[in-house]
Parts: C-alpha cells; sequence; structure tokens
C-alpha cells in the first residue's frame, strides 16, 4: 500500500505540483504584445499545459514549509504560540501599518487571476493533435476555479476587492488610466459564488469520487460547493453581515465607474436570511455523497481522530493543497530533545489547553477571572484547585503512535480529557512518541525541551501533524495531504447556521435543525464524546451555539481557521488580546534530569501580551497601492 501511495504522490507531482517548479518569471510568462513568443506557447500540448500550472501556481501551498513562514494564520490566532521571530509577530503587538503588512499576497493573487484569464482566452487555441479536448476542458475549468478561489483568498482578509472578470488590464497603460473602485462585498460574494457554481456544473469538473488516482487533489464539485460554504458563513457572520465599524467605507465618485460610485463598501444593515444561504451552502456538500467522516474502522476515536491529518487522501477530505513531506509541521513541533533535526516551538497555548472537554463531553472551563484564573463548571468534575497535583493515570497513546496506553505520573489538569485533546496537545513530563522510540521532555528552562531559543513558549507542543509512526530522528518524517476543506468542517458550517436560523426565526427547510443535530451527535460520536443534546439537555440555543463555536475551536485546531473564526465572529479583541498564557518556562530545571519537570514548571503564567484593535479585523491596503490608486479606499483605522 505504501509502495503504491508514493507511486501516486510522483503522479500527482508530476501532473499536478509541478508548477512549484515553474517560475512565474519562466519564458511563458510572457506579456500579449511579445506575439512571436507568446503565439508559440499555443502551438504545443506541452507549452499549453505549462501554461495552465504556471496559472495554477499561485495556489497557496500552506504545507509544505515551515509553519510561520508563509502566513499569519496559526501564529496569530490565539490558539498558538510560536517561539520563531516571523512577520506574524507584528501582528501579535500591533506592530504593522500600511507601508509594512506582513504577508501581503495582493500582488501575487492578481497576477495569479491575470495568468487564469490568458489562460482561459487562448487555451483552445492549441492546434497541437497531441492535446486531448476532454484533457484541455479540465484544465480550462481547474484555472476558472483557481481565478475564483484567488478573489476568495483575497476577501477573507481584505474584505471587497477589485473585480475583474476576464478584463486583462493594459500594462502598458498610464498609471491613471489604471485606476479602479473597490467592488462592494455582496459584488464580491455573488461573483465568487456564481463562479464556483458555473465550475461546479460544468462537465469538465468531476466529482470527487470519480477522481483518478493520477488527478488526486484536482478542484472537484465538491470542492466547489465547500468554498461557497465557507464564504456564506463568513459573510453572515458580524463581520461582513451590517457591521457598524464599516457603514463609512464608502467609494469616492467614480465618473468611469458610475455604478461603483459613492457605493458603501460593506453591508449596511444585518440580514438573518444570510444564515438560511449559509446552511443550504453547507447541505449542498451533503449532496454530494463523495465524502463522509473519517474512521479507521477499530473504533477507536484517538485513531480516527488522528487519522484526519494522517492517512493521505483519506474520505473526510474535500480538497488538500497537495501531497507533501510531513518535514515543515514535524520540524517545528517535534521537541529539541529529540536527536536529529527538531526546532519544537509550535504549540497550544493554555487558553486552547483549556478548551477541551472532558471526556465526558462536558467543557471544565467557563471562563477567566480578572487574574486569568479559570472559572470551572462545578459539574464537570474539573478539580481547580488541585489542577497541578500530580496523579498517577493511564496515558492514551494507542491508536496514534507504535505503543500501546502506558502509565504517567502527571497534573490532574491534563487527566480525563476528550480523545481530541491527547491527539493534539502535548504536555511536559510525558512521552514524546516517535517510531519504536519515546523520549521524555521537560520544558522548563534548561530541560531537554527547552536548551535554547527554540522551545515552545506556552510549554506546550501541538501533538496532531507530526507523524508518530516514524522516527525523525533518522530523518523519517512521512507524507501530509493537510485538510484545506473537510467534511468535519462543513459540518460545523451547517450546524452553525441552523442554530443561528433558530435563533434569528429564519424559516428552515424540513428537517435541517433535526440533521444539523445529528451531525452533531456523528462528529461528537467520532470524536469519542456523547451528543452535545445529552451533555447539555437544557441548553438554549444561544448556549448551543456557544457550544457549537467551542466545539469548531477544538475540532479545527490549527488547520488554520480559528484565526478567522475569531475575526468573522468579531470576538478578537477579547480572544487575540491581552495576556497569552502557558506553563512557567522560564523556570529553571535545577540539579534534575534533563527529562524530568521540576513542579515550580506547573504554573498559570503569561509568556506574551498582544495586541489587538478594531482595525485588525481586515488587513489594510498597501500604503503604495493607496498613493497610486486615487479611487482606493483604505480599509477601516489605517
Amino acid at each position: 500500500m505504501k509502495k503504491r501511495m508514493k507511486y501516486i504522490s510522483g503522479l500527482f507531482f508530476v501532473i499536478l505540483f509541478g508548477l512549484s517548479l515553474i517560475s512565474c518569471e519562466d519564458f511563458l510568462d510572457r506579456q500579449e504584445d511579445e506575439k512571436l513568443t507568446f503565439d508559440k506557447i499555443w502551438e504545443s500540448r506541452n507549452t499549453t499545459k505549462q501554461y495552465w500550472l504556471n496559472a495554477m501556481s499561485f495556489l497557496p501551498k500552506e504545507n509544505s514549509r515551515e509553519i510561520g513562514n508563509d502566513d499569519p494564520y496559526i501564529g496569530a490566532s490565539d490558539e498558538a504560540s510560536i517561539v520563531f521571530e516571523r512577520d506574524f509577530r507584528a501582528m501579535n503587538f500591533g506592530s504593522w501599518n500600511p507601508s509594512s503588512i506582513p504577508y501581503y499576497k495582493m500582488d501575487h493573487y492578481y497576477k495569479g487571476i491575470r495568468e487564469c484569464n490568458i489562460f482561459m482566452q487562448n487555451a483552445d487555441r492549441c492546434s497541437d493533435p497531441l492535446l486531448d479536448k476532454n484533457e484541455l476542458a479540465k484544465w480550462k475549468i481547474q484555472a476558472r476555479f483557481a481565478r475564483a478561489y484567488y478573489y476568495f483568498m483575497m476577501m477573507r482578509d481584505f474584505g471587497p476587492v477589485f473585480l475583474l472578470g476576464d478584463e486583462l488590464l493594459d500594462f502598458t497603460a498610464s498609471t491613471q488610466a489604471l485606476y479602479r473602485p473597490r467592488s462592494t462585498w455582496e459584488q464580491c460574494v455573488k461573483y465568487v459564488v456564481d463562479e464556483m457554481n458555473i465550475c461546479a456544473e460544468d462537465p469538465a469538473m468531476q466529482r470527487q469520487a470519480d477522481l483518478s488516482s493520477s488527478e488526486w487533489g484536482f478542484a472537484t464539485q465538491g470542492t466547489c460547493y465547500a468554498v461557497i460554504s465557507r464564504l456564506r458563513l463568513y459573510s453572515a457572520r458580524d463581520l461582513f453581515n451590517g457591521n457598524p465599524l464599516y457603514k463609512n467605507i464608502i467609494n469616492p465618485v467614480c465618473e468611469n465607474f458610475p455604478e461603483q460610485s459613492m457605493q458603501p463598501l460593506f453591508p449596511q444593515n444585518y440580514d438573518a436570511n444570510k444564515w438560511l444561504a449559509a446552511a443550504e451552502a453547507a447541505h449542498k456538500v451533503f449532496e454530494d455523497n463523495s465524502y463522509k467522516l473519517y474512521r479507521a474502522g477499530n473504533n477507536n476515536p484517538y485513531e480516527d481522530y488522528y487519522g484526519i491529518g494522517y492517512q493521505t487522501w483519506n474520505s473526510e477530505l474535500i480538497w488538500t493543497d497537495g501531497y507533501f513531506s510531513r518535514f515543515g509541521w514535524g520540524v517545528t513541533t517535534v521537541p529539541t530533545g529529540i536527536a536529529g533535526t527538531a526546532y519544537g516551538g509550535i504549540g497550544p497555548t493554555q487558553q486552547l489547553v483549556d478548551a477541551y472537554a472532558m471526556n465526558d463531553g462536558r467543557y471544565p472551563i467557563i471562563g477567566y477571572n480578572s487574574q486569568g484564573m479559570p472559572k470551572v463548571d462545578d459539574e464537570s468534575g474539573y478539580d481547580v484547585e488541585n489542577e497541578f497535583a500530580k496523579s498517577d493515570w493511564e496515558y492514551p497513546a494507542s491508536g496514534w503512535s507504535s505503543f500501546d496506553n502506558y502509565w504517567i505520573n502527571a497534573p490532574n489538569m491534563y487527566k480525563g480529557r476528550e480523545p481530541r485533546f491527547y491527539v493534539t496537545v502535548f504536555f511536559s513530563g510525558n512521552k514524546w512518541l516517535h517510531g519504536n522510540s519515546s523520549t521524555s521532555i521537560s520544558f522548563a528552562k534548561g530541560g531537554n525541551g527547552n536548551k535554547a531559543h527554540d522551545y515552545p513558549k506556552s510549554g506546550y507542543l501541538c501533538n496532531r501533524f507530526y507523524d508518530h509512526y516514524q522516527n525523525s530522528a533518522s530523518d523519517n518524517w512521512g507524507n501530509i495531504t493537510f485538510p484545506v476543506f473537510r467534511l468535519g468542517e462543513i459540518y460545523l458550517n451547517f450546524i452553525e447556521s441552523v442554530l443561528e436560523c433558530k435563533k434569528r426565526e429564519v424559516t428552515l427547510p424540513d428537517n435541517y435543525y433535526n440533521e444539523a443535530m445529528e451531525k452533531w451527535a456523528d462528529l461528537r460520536n467520532r470524536a469519542g464524546v456523547p451528543p452535545i443534546t445529552e451533555v447539555y439537555p437544557n441548553a438554549s440555543t444561544e448556549e448551543l451555539i456557544e457550544l457549537c463555536r467551542k466545539e469548531r475551536r477544538i475540532e479545527l485546531a490549527f488547520e488554520r481557521h480559528r484565526y478567522f473564526d475569531t475575526r468573522t465572529w468579531m470576538i478578537a479583541e477579547q480572544t487575540d488580546a491581552g495576556n497569552m498564557y502557558g506553563m512557567n518556562t522560564s523556570y529553571p530545571q535545577g540539579n534534575l534530569d534533563p527529562t524530568q519537570t521540576p513542579d515550580g514548571f506547573w504554573e498559570r503564567s503569561v509568556f506574551e501580551t498582544r495586541v489587538f484593535n478594531k482595525n485588525h479585523y481586515l488587513y489594510p491596503f498597501a500604503q503604495r497601492e493607496i498613493d497610486r490608486n486615487k479611487l482606493l479606499v483604505q480599509n477601516y483605522g489605517w
């Protein structure tokens, strides 16, 4: 089986992600006035294909490099602590501005949009008899998908952007001739939704179940509907639904664009019916019937949850950004106490650790006092007064490593939690499992996991996307098909949208509510905890919405959702600002064995204080763009 997967991954790289080897500056990246070279491209199947790959190369490959290098979505979220000095640090501390924007990719995506347009407008010119027309149709619809996806990627960062449609901007025109006003949010949403629907309904866009193994990783009908689902969800939430902060963000007078002149860029009034559109969009994904929650078939919730990110091309994946070595995830989460390459510095905050339920499905931590100490649900059985008292208990390792369950002596804080906790969170004093080896780790100052500048500031590491079946000390990292879109997310999109409809008295299709509760129960069953309606039988609709948010936080941990969730819910001023907590990683190891954790480590401690202001909900446009384009309205507060 592993040999077959290696063969498939090789095909996948050649056929799709060979694009990463093609520079956007190579001979294909010609402007249309270079007639001889440009016309030559379309005479050959190979160069036509290369231009397609070039157009697709602007798709993000979020998991092919060390985490934090290419985007801020983990490092600038409240779920994560990352020790490395990357650009997201400016976002953590509020030290960014329109002249210094971390990970600014607007130019990148508009280049991709232009390349897609050029390809789609010229691909039919290819006269090479070796080019199969069905193959060409697939390339064209994948390019059309990518063009719409590039807009979606910009919209989640900037809000409304410039819609170009099929237009190719004249690169020889004057700066003034290229002035453009932003399209409105509703226009942008309509454009992306319409384009994704067109792509989904095109005969060349296949269902996941119909893809050949050499096409795994292509966008599919389900991918198109999943993008719509996420976009509709974001559009229904408070950030983009009548947000009063953005009421005065209005286009200037635009003589050459009368339809955009003086248009408010964001919706002026709250529209509860957007939740119905979000529910229906999520339901459309279910109707594809290509996907199911990943289960290994052994009735082991640890194996089932870990398998989402471990089993490549599994049944839950709707779309992945490629088949990659797990090195990028592994090297940044393996503790430095493990031999070989190890930069272990990415881990959960204490806030995320506290978010996990107990093994009966009840959430123990319900808030914090002014000193940052937890408030506890008395019915959860969590003993906050003795949370750092140690006891002997069985650690669940079977199902996501080569080891059977084993006994440890560890704080009660980590005892009796739900399965997703142990798959995701690694805490000091435990054994890091790698292949057939295990190594005890201490994150106290001077311990084997905190020897120099590479260590988890919170005192925790992300356990979830390291391949615990491989021994990274021998430079074995395994491979990953990262869940950019997966069915578990769509379940949660649907549940949230249905509950919001119920709260706001929006009429739902028959059985939507019951179906939402069934899907929630199925998701929690896979995670090894009882249905939410059994754990909280008297919960109101508003309480269920908050519980759904908790579920989303832990089910999708480290999948780049939390950053956008806190912003679109407009809670980031509370969650992403102020003190970030962990254990006391500055407490000295002393004379203890470097694998043992001293008692003084077990203390809730502030590892940094972050800044999040109202203008941080959206990215600013670069000052150079504001200076060049007199019709461009800057985002709020910048």
